[in-house]
């Protein structure tokens, strides 16, 4: 299928998407609360929420490598299998270091399953419609993250927190195969004919050193550390400020439910900001709201807040997408899209472990702090980051348009 054909493979590839990441979205306040019925502290819930990302920092370009020269698809049902089997050990198990275990074959499922589905988004979509297609594939993944946190809340909400954590995590498993129902009419049909050169290979340090790639792992990095942070940790401030379980799954699910709104009107955004004026002024806005997370305010006013932070964080990843790959060379677009995601998972080992500390040493609400200082200096790059090469429909460059650090991608 040719770049920018038919976009029924995409409303698959969301519906399947939205499976995986409600499942994993479940689960992860579910390992929080488990781990706390355990009787972990707020070090542990760090150290255990950062193992999520581990096994993936190591297998993240290695896999991207092996998707530039072959097809993406069969690593979207490995990745379901990886998440499923995960989440359902994570319940079954009643020790912290076997459930950290468990909670890293999730994190390396989850890689998988993104890896090539960003990599069949990155193929299979026209330049000029790169900006919208990653949106409209990031809805996958504010769905579940809509969907998962209000089903964690309800079924953690009894008496017994860890029989309803261990249900939880049970339902998250089963929720993530259901994205089988989806992905058997998932083909990547441009890998092997229309792909690069087999021998090519680009240098890892020749990707990184592309204007854009850079500051699209950073802003990346930036807002996935913030929304696994507030998934993670918005469960012990809850804790700590008598809030429900089933109150800190709606508040979630409203960060989740604005990140939908932000991507359903990302194209007229970018048509009236551009590029780099959009993410620096949604880093910037993000990183003042998330630092004001960890004020003592009313629930009513802590929803609104990541209502609005919601908001802001639904810009940064797709367009965070766009930016490597149009960046990166033609042959190595899906190693730069794994490069991304091990910065990313490199934030999710290190962010959670600082966040850790952090609220150890200086109490729950400490990390959100650290995160908004993070978003507040990604701002700022944001603001030197390439814009958008000036794309007619066909995937032709309009004369003149063209810029340092921006290669024609015609070829997905």
């Amino acid at each position: 299928m040719a770049p920018g054909g038919n976009r029924g493979w995409l409303l698959r590839l969301v519906i399947a998407f939205g499976c995986a990441q409600g499942a994993v979205s479940m689960a992860r306040p579910a390992v929080s609360y488990r781990a706390l019925a355990l009787g972990a502290d707020e070090r542990a819930v760090g150290v255990i929420a950062g193992v999520y990302a581990l096994l993936p920092l190591f297998a993240a370009v290695p896999l991207g490598r092996r998707t530039d020269h072959g097809r993406c698809a069969p690593l979207l049902p490995a990745g379901v299998v990886l998440i499923a089997g995960g989440c359902v050990l994570s319940g079954a198990v009643d020790s912290l270091a076997a459930m950290a275990l468990w909670s890293g074959v999730m994190g390396l499922g989850h890689l998988c399953f993104v890896i090539g589905a960003q990599s069949l988004v990155a193929r299979q979509s026209a330049p000029h419609e790169q900006d919208r297609n990653f949106g409209h594939f990031t809805i996958g993944a504010s769905l579940g993250q809509l969907v998962g946190p209000v089903a964690a809340g309800a079924l953690i909400g009894g008496p017994d927190m860890a029989r309803g954590s261990a249900l939880a995590l049970v339902t998250a498993g089963v929720g993530a195969a259901a994205a089988f129902t989806s992905l058997w009419r998932i083909e990547d049909r441009t890998a092997v004919g229309a792909g690069p050169r087999q021998g090519a290979r680009v240098p890892v340090a020749g990707i990184l050193r592309a204007r854009g790639v850079p500051a699209g792992m950073l802003i990346s990095l930036s807002v996935l550390s913030a929304t696994d942070i507030l998934t993670a940790y918005l469960p012990v401030v809850g804790e700590h400020r008598g809030i429900a379980p089933s109150v800190i799954g709606v508040l979630l699910s409203l960060r989740a439910g604005a990140t939908i709104a932000c991507r359903l009107v990302l194209t007229p955004l970018l048509r009236l900001l551009g590029r780099p004026a959009l993410l620096t002024v949604t880093c910037l806005l993000g990183g003042l709201l998330c630092a004001g997370v960890a004020l003592p305010v009313p629930v009513w006013a802590l929803g609104a807040m990541l209502t609005v932070l919601g908001f802001c964080l639904g810009v940064g990843q797709p367009l965070s997408m766009t930016t490597v790959v149009q960046a990166a060379p033609a042959e190595a677009r899906s190693t730069a899209l794994a490069l991304r995601l091990t910065g990313n998972r490199l934030g999710q080992v290190a962010a959670p472990a600082a966040a850790g500390l952090v609220a150890g040493l200086a109490g729950a609400a400490a990390p959100f702090v650290m995160l908004g200082a993070l978003l507040l200096v990604s701002s700022g790059v944001a603001l030197r980051s390439p814009g958008s090469p000036r794309e007619v429909p066909g995937g032709a460059v309009r004369e003149g348009a063209k810029r340092p650090g921006l290669r024609r991608t015609s070829d997905i």
